[in-house]
């Protein structure tokens, strides 16, 4: 035992402190904390000991956590077990009723997880989950699991027998036979034949025992030595084995959830404190002879924080992430759990590709950050809380900051119309204000101390789809009495699109203008709240504009109007009855958590009725393909993202779409036109579909 334990772990140790380097000499700007330590341990019990999200997958989930649970549980059998190695007398823990109910719950663990492991090994072998990855490993490493529960029992099952040999033949016998018996039953606190012993104490062992009967006591020691070397050796072999395989998340999976940011989920952290701080810094790589070497995002290995390494470890493989991320279901080269395994290996043995090697395109294909859509679709499913999102916008950055023009052609345009319009369209700044036309909006210059900012946003001020979500919202805020003012001229693109598509200096630049004219009416009295119709300006005001010194109470404009429904202020009548289903937009939901104040709006306005897209709203909904800068680029096949969610829409059989989104509300237009169907369906914003109830529609 001790040379089975001296080499295992020093085996273990040496491959440990591999990994260990190799995270410790991640960047230090993913700096692990301990900061709020209360919420991190809800969200380590919320995620790794409840596993909320295996859950989404309910038979694999319970399978998954039989099999969890039971290896927390054996732990200590394990320990035993290496004790009776040096000592056959050898006792862990307390003995008597204690040690009884142990004795029961480790064999009833033990037979769940061998019902887990039959559960996988029917999801690979005969019901093979495609998401997942599918090798020999996996299944190898079920066979181990399965071969150390059943090794459990064959010891306890000859134990229990060689106990009742030594209570009736071999009590003071010194024959060998005798003595291997009595060591190998002294663990045991009574015979199975003993006045009391009961069977509760080890059920699974003794159920099987009369399989036993019969046997003499020669094999019975062979089969007792088997079961004990079996599982006291395969938990050392299985321990080797974790930091070269899926299941080093065994060991990291905690520590990732622990450690993972309690920011705004999706939020992205800047890269210098200011936009001519970050110019400096791009300044100073451009005059290296190899300005990739420079960290400006992630372009090398060397780039990579140690919280996107302990990501990279944790991965299982499960391919959750790419079951539901929209650029794989509609077949883009994007492969979140491929993107993670990518960098995993290149991580593992960078002599592969070169150490010093960009990670894009050597490791990573261009076309795979391109297709992402950052819907966090990914980072939802992900039962471990590894993020996906951050990375591809890291890997994005020196593209398009660094190394010049290695970014979609389509994207030129709009960064240079955000630069010099201050909107994606290029249009003039001069007519931000033509929306509102006829409809008494006043801008902030003529109330300088209105305390609700109607922020617009460019997809409200230039687009003739998004203009009607904005009409509307205003003429329900007239009816409501709200006093509100808007920029007007004075109003820019917030950044987002720029931001996502890599290009963190734009953003900067377009954050500090922004936060310069809302808090020059602040000083002045006004601007106590911003209320906005576009999820995506309602993120980066609220969760991006801090890091640069915008803090501001924001609100969507569901929010509002539920707020004005539940005070009485507004009062909508009925609508004829038709069905309605509804679209969440990522930036609303799974960056923002808002998913109440849309459906509570809908439901007030009596004659319409709800419907979801089964398996697929909420949490779960698919992405319209709009986000990440994607409005602007082509897709890189004819499967269209959005037309694959407006069709989910479609078959709910509601003539009507509702969403919460003005870039939500083109891509499922567009959607419904590719499918023929924008004769017969019609999509609204829930603002649109009030202002109808309310009688204020144009």
């Amino acid at each position: 035992m001790a040379l089975v334990l001296g080499v295992g772990w020093t085996l273990f140790l040496l491959s440990a402190w591999r990994r260990w380097r190799q995270l410790a000499s991640g960047t230090p700007s993913g700096q692990l904390g301990f900061d709020r330590l209360g919420a991190r341990l809800r969200r380590v019990w919320d995620l790794a000991f409840f596993q909320r999200k295996l859950r989404y997958y309910p038979l694999a989930g319970i399978a998954h956590q039989l099999i969890f649970f039971g290896f927390l549980l054996l732990l200590a059998r394990t320990l035993q077990l290496w004790g009776l190695g040096f000592d056959p007398s050898f006792e862990l823990g307390v003995p008597g009723l204690v040690g009884d109910v142990y004795g029961c719950l480790k064999d009833v663990f033990v037979v769940l997880v061998l019902v887990g492991t039959a559960v996988f090994f029917f999801l690979r072998l005969v019901r093979p989950q495609h998401r997942m990855t599918l090798n020999a490993e996996g299944t190898a490493i079920l066979a181990v699991i399965a071969t150390m529960m059943v090794a459990d029992v064959l010891y306890d099952v000859a134990s229990l027998r060689l106990a009742d040999h030594v209570a009736r033949e071999c009590a003071v016998s010194e024959a060998a036979t005798c003595v291997a018996a009595r060591r190998i039953a002294a663990h045991l606190s009574a015979a199975p034949s003993a006045p009391g012993w009961h069977p509760w104490t080890m059920p699974a062992a003794a159920s099987l025992l009369r399989l036993t009967t019969g046997l003499s006591p020669a094999v019975l020691i062979v089969v007792a030595h088997v079961g004990f070397w079996t599982h006291a050796v395969l938990v050392v072999v299985f321990l080797n084995w974790l930091p070269h395989s899926k299941h080093f998340h065994v060991i990291t999976a905690i520590p990732n959830v622990f450690f993972s940011s309690l920011d705004a989920p999706g939020r992205l952290a800047p890269l210098a404190a200011s936009s001519e701080a970050l110019m400096d810094r791009v300044d100073e790589a451009s005059q290296l002879d190899d300005p990739s070497a420079a960290p400006v995002g992630v372009g090398r290995l060397s780039h990579l924080s140690r919280k996107d390494r302990l990501d990279l470890y944790t991965c299982t493989e499960c391919g959750r992430c790419s079951a539901r991320c929209p650029a794989f279901l509609t077949g883009k080269k994007l492969s979140p759990k491929q993107l993670a395994l990518d960098l995993r290996n290149h991580l593992y043995d960078p002599s592969l590709k070169g150490e010093g090697a960009d990670l894009v395109p050597h490791v990573i294909d261009p076309d795979v950050l391109w297709a992402c859509t950052t819907c966090r679709a990914c980072e939802e499913e992900c039962p471990v809380a590894i993020t996906f999102v951050d990375k591809v916008v890291q890997l994005r950055r020196p593209l398009v900051m660094v190394r010049g023009e290695e970014f979609p052609s389509e994207l030129g345009k709009p960064f240079e119309a955000m630069e010099t319009n201050g909107n994606p369209w290029g249009f003039s700044p001069l007519e931000r204000l033509a929306w509102a036309e006829g409809l008494d909006v006043p801008t902030m210059a003529e109330a300088p101390q209105t305390e609700l900012l109607f922020w617009v946003g460019c997809a409200a001020a230039y687009d003739a789809r998004a203009r009607v979500t904005a009409r509307a919202f205003v003429r329900l805020l007239h009816a409501a009495q709200v006093q509100f003012a808007v920029l007007g001229n004075e109003e820019t693109c917030t950044g987002d699109a720029a931001r996502r598509a890599g290009n963190e200096f734009l953003f900067a630049v377009l954050a500090e203008r922004n936060i310069c004219a809302i808090d020059a009416y602040r000083r002045r009295g006004g601007i106590r709240r911003i209320v906005t119709i576009c999820p995506h300006c309602f993120n980066t005001l609220a969760n991006e504009y801090p890091d640069f010194g915008g803090r501001y109470d924001v609100i969507h404009h569901t929010q509002l109007l539920s707020d004005l429904l539940r005070s009485g202020r507004l009062v909508p009548g009925p609508l004829p009855k038709k069905a309605v289903s509804i679209h969440d937009s990522c930036y609303l939901g799974r960056y923002n958590d808002i998913y109440a104040e849309p459906r509570e709006v809908l439901r007030r306005i009596e004659g319409l009725e709800l419907r979801e897209v089964p398996g697929a709203s909420g949490r779960r909904g698919l992405c319209c393909g709009a986000g990440g800068a994607q409005m602007w680029m082509g897709e890189q096949n004819q499967d269209r993202m959005n037309v694959k969610r407006t069709l989910q829409l479609v078959d709910t059989g509601s003539p009507v779409v509702a969403s919460s989104c003005p870039f939500c509300a083109t891509m499922l237009t567009d959607g419904l036109k590719a499918l023929d169907r924008d004769e017969d369906v019609e999509t609204r914003d829930v603002a649109e579909l009030l202002a109808r109830a309310c009688g204020l529609a144009e």
